[in-house]
């Protein structure tokens, strides 16, 4: 894409070149004003191409330390430049023109050779001004734009010289410098259109509607809650889109992901310029359930919760649970804790509430990693599964006990164990049917630290259709 950019700018280049030499050639020899004045604008329409040319090489180049968003504007540059070279041209042609309709006598020629140097003028601006546009649409290029602005300007002025042209030839040769003077006009409303959205560019004003466009594109994607700001910024063949965001603030953090990821996935599929930035923030919802809000307060400070209760006593909320902390820590400094959740729920959820908390030790074995832990005995596993298929078979409500495993750590015994239960039984009455089983093993082996039972419903083909939480774990 960057090749056909330059390749189209350098046949801009020779374009301009060859109209140049031809206007300078015929105006001088004729004395035509209006096509010395196209000769000029020719000759700027030149030097404006050699900067595209200069701008599309430098603007394509990829961002680095000290540009960090590229070098799109060095377009913008270029543009300006045009702009500042338009109207001093047409000044000049003003001044030119005012002083022929002024003069007692003017001297122009009308020939055959000046008509079609215009002609062929106005036939290779067509065609510049149609290859620039497509390839200034395809890359989104300013610089290019700019040219084809140029080369269609060009065709109205060569029309407006015709016209002088004929006038002179009959018979009235200040038709020519009125003519000059169109042409001027013609290049300033160039000038002006292409200095307003050059200026727009390098004040980092947005285009028209794209604000609009981008949020209702955000908007649509699922998960979004608000959008609560759109910044949007042209730099050459890019549009930079900075967005802030609201999302659920119960959604874990892998799913905040996945909303921006499908944020900007969307935004480059309707805006392939677009460089997307998306900022989410966290957004409580009208939606969320007293236990969500519970368990965000909780990781707000970093703490982990279970057996979550609520309820509602004679029309006042009450909320208990456990709160899990480093078993090591001084029971003051988890009081401190404690209190600190609890201040935070009656913020969250009113002052009148009741909040109850049971502090328990987390699983801690002072070792970020884990510990090392080595298989126990095979007999001793195997007399440890006959217990607890013992004890599930007289229970009846474990229909049975495998895949027993039993590692010794430095803690104690870890025992992980899987079961088959009736598909209809509640998690509830699961829990407790586990519960049960463990506590029967810890009284036959004291050295266990750690027991995770995870049940799975009888005769289900694929190990796991009928949703039930893994693994439920006893008290212990």
């Amino acid at each position: 894409m960057a090749n056909e950019k330059e390749a189209v700018a350098l046949g801009s280049i020779l374009a301009s070149g060859a109209m140049t030499v031809g206007k300078f050639t015929v105006g001088m020899a004729t004395g035509s004003l209006g096509l010395l004045s196209e000769a000029l604008h020719s000759l700027l329409d030149l030097g404006a191409t050699v900067l595209t040319w200069f701008a599309v090489r430098i603007s394509d180049q990829p961002a680095d330390a000290e540009h960090p968003y590229g070098h799109g504007k060095v377009e913008s540059v270029s543009a300006l430049a045009e702009t500042g070279l338009l109207f001093l041209t047409s000044a000049w042609i003003i001044y030119e023109a005012a002083h022929r309709l002024m003069a007692d006598r003017v001297e122009v020629e009308a020939t055959w050779w000046a008509v079609a140097v215009v002609l062929v003028s106005i036939a290779i601006d067509y065609y510049r001004a149609r290859e620039l546009s497509r390839v200034a649409k395809e890359t989104n290029s300013q610089a290019l734009e700019a040219d084809a602005l140029h080369f269609s300007s060009d065709i109205l002025s060569s029309a407006v010289v015709l016209v002088g042209l004929g006038l002179v030839w009959l018979g009235y040769p200040r038709g020519d410098a009125l003519a000059a003077i169109g042409v001027s006009i013609f290049v300033c409303l160039a000038g002006y259109r292409l200095g307003r959205r050059t200026i727009d560019t390098l004040i980092d004003a947005a285009p028209a509607g794209a604000a609009e466009r981008v949020e209702g594109i955000v908007r649509a994607v699922p998960g979004i809650a608000a959008v609560q700001r759109v910044r949007v910024r042209p730099a050459g063949s890019l549009l930079f889109v900075d967005l802030d965001v609201a999302v659920g603030r119960a959604l874990p953090l892998n799913r905040v992901a996945e909303i921006k990821a499908a944020v900007v996935e969307a935004l480059r599929a309707a805006m392939p310029e677009a460089e997307v930035t998306v900022a989410a923030h966290p957004l409580a919802l009208d939606d969320e359930t007293v236990l969500e809000r519970v368990m965000v307060r909780a990781a707000d400070l970093g703490v982990g919760v279970h057996h979550v209760t609520v309820q509602r006593v004679n029309g006042r909320l009450s909320v208990s649970f456990d709160l899990e902390v480093n078993g090591r820590l001084p029971i003051r400094q988890a009081h401190a804790l404690s209190s600190r959740l609890e201040r935070a729920l009656k913020e969250e959820l009113g002052d009148d509430i009741e909040v109850e908390s049971h502090i328990e030790p987390q699983q801690d074995n002072g070792q970020e990693d884990g510990v090392d832990g080595v298989d126990i005995a095979a007999e001793r596993t195997a007399a440890m599964q006959a217990r607890m298929e013992a004890w599930a078979a007289e229970s009846g409500r474990l229909l049975d006990v495998h895949n027993v495993r039993v590692r010794q750590t430095p803690s104690g015994l870890v025992v992980n164990f899987h079961s088959h239960v009736p598909p209809d039984l509640t998690v509830s009455e699961v829990h407790d049917a586990v519960d049960d089983l463990e506590r029967h093993i810890r009284q036959q082996w004291p050295e266990v630290c750690r027991i995770v039972g995870h049940p799975e419903p009888a005769h289900d083909p694929v190990g796991g259709g009928t949703p039930v939480p893994s693994p439920l774990r006893g008290e212990g």
